[in-house]
């Protein structure tokens, strides 16, 4: 059973965003630009606000895809996709972008991002963006948005289910979108949807990512996502396609996006980490799915990805026991930046109540039941 936004509900979320929470191959891969200082440094783009709720039932009100965004910052997230400007006949969850982009409250260090489809999207885009003409000296500035979003598809039956139109026809409609993006001071991220296999036309040749992605790069995108929409793909087939793509596009400019259909997501993740990938997408409590990909469930947790790059650190900081003597502290071989994993379980926790279900993050549903035991614990303690 859903639950119901009430304003009551909102009131309590939002008054809870002022308690902090407490912690408890054959090619040879380059770089990331972002990774040149640390090699080990790993971008998390959060999409849930975005990817994670566009494939829902019911409208979610504007004020908490906003909460969400704000909590989601305040949790260490620095790289976070806000929301899109496609039509909502289309897409009705995303309806209202702009009241969620002007309920932001801008985080330090912080960069959001939207997806735009078109060029009546990025003018859209641009309106909001425009600094107000208003005598009022206490209007509110402009959204924090410095970075937009493209997205084609590596098959033409996706892409045609998708914005009804083929590849080409959509890389050409893309180009004056990119174009305006960049003229106007913003980054431009390109997607490439179903690189492994598309639910419609079956396995994907791993050429046709490699065009589709040197089309997006010269266009004047920085990065390029490339997206397993069904998530079908394996460690094999995703290290198949990247060492394709790779003999035209830089490995430091691309991006992994999983979904989790499989089990296989966190797996693919790490294969891509070896190939040289340092940036993958991710969705806290493992929301998503997609429209236009029948069977696909939700991009893979950021809770997971956090933890399977991290999790390390936790042990003996959050009241599990040795066996033993205690072993010596490990270090991490991955650097995620200041993600809080605690918070960002609650926030799946929460996110996916509001939504009427439990969190499908292994990492957060372990992390929560362990902090409950915790608190059992202790209350029986103090009976005693």
């Amino acid at each position: 059973m859903h639950l119901p936004f009430r304003s009551s509900c909102v009131r309590v979320l939002r008054s809870s965003l002022q308690t902090s929470s407490k912690s408890f191959s054959t090619l040879k891969p380059t770089l990331s630009t972002a990774s040149v200082t640390n090699p080990n440094f790993v971008k998390i783009v959060e999409v849930g606000p975005r990817d994670g709720l566009q494939n829902e039932p019911r409208p979610i009100p504007p004020l908490i895809k906003a909460e969400l965004i704000n909590r989601l910052a305040l949790a260490g997230i620095r790289n976070i996709e806000a929301g899109s400007f496609v039509s909502p006949k289309w897409v009705p969850q995303m309806a209202g972008t702009s009241e969620v982009l002007s309920l932001i409250d801008p985080f330090p260090n912080t960069g959001y991002s939207v997806l735009v489809p078109n060029q009546k999207g990025m003018d859209l885009l641009l309106d909001i963006l425009s600094p107000s003409t208003s005598p009022d000296s206490a209007a509110k500035p402009p959204p924090p948005v410095t970075e937009v979003a493209i997205f084609t598809s590596a098959t033409n039956a996706f892409s045609l289910a998708n914005t009804n139109v083929s590849i080409s026809e959509s890389l050409a409609r893309l180009a004056p979108v990119a174009r305006t993006a960049l003229d106007a001071g913003l980054k431009v991220r390109g997607y490439v949807s179903v690189v492994v296999t598309c639910p419609f036309s079956g396995r994907v040749d791993p050429r046709r990512v490699r065009d589709v992605s040197r089309e997006l790069v010269q266009m004047g995108c920085y990065e390029i996502g490339l997206g397993d929409t069904t998530g079908a793909g394996t460690p094999a087939s995703v290290r198949a396609m990247l060492e394709e793509v790779a003999k035209d596009v830089d490995v430091g400019m691309l991006s992994g996006h999983f979904h989790d259909t499989n089990g296989t997501a966190t797996a693919n993740i790490l294969t891509a980490l070896d190939f040289g990938l340092r940036s993958f997408d991710a969705s806290v409590g493992g929301l998503g799915g997609c429209p236009y990909s029948p069977g696909a469930t939700g991009n893979v947790a950021t809770e997971d990805v956090v933890y399977a790059l991290t999790g390390d650190r936790l042990f003996g900081a959050i009241g599990e026991p040795y066996d033993g003597e205690p072993a010596k502290t490990v270090q991490s071989q991955w650097d995620v930046g200041p993600i809080d994993l605690a918070q960002l379980a609650e926030i799946g926790q929460w996110i996916s109540g509001v939504l009427g279900r439990e969190t499908t993050s292994r990492a957060g549903r372990a992390l929560m039941a362990r902090r409950k035991r915790e608190e059992q614990k202790g209350k029986g303690s103090a009976k005693l």
